[in-house]
């Protein structure tokens, strides 16, 4: 029971960093705020592996602070 628990939270998260990926590349923004923003999603992304449950909070801030329009400082 628990294992297929563990499935759909992966399928979601996998859902979730596929969608948020997306949202990045289509974003109007400087380069270097759409490299900040994809390096914190490449580190969520990696995290995954290890914390699945982690990785869905993280990911779900990252998402909220993105659609609230809270970017990072461009990168040089």
């Amino acid at each position: 029971m628990e294992h297929d628990g563990q499935l759909q939270l992966y399928a979601a998260v996998a859902v979730q960093l596929k969608e948020a990926h997306a949202k990045v590349r289509s974003l109007q923004v400087p380069e270097g705020v759409r490299m900040a923003l994809t390096r914190k999603l490449l580190v969520i992304t990696a995290a995954a592996k290890h914390d699945l449950a982690g990785t869905a909070r993280r990911l779900e801030r990252f998402t909220e602070d993105l659609d609230e329009g809270r970017m990072p400082e461009e990168e040089r």
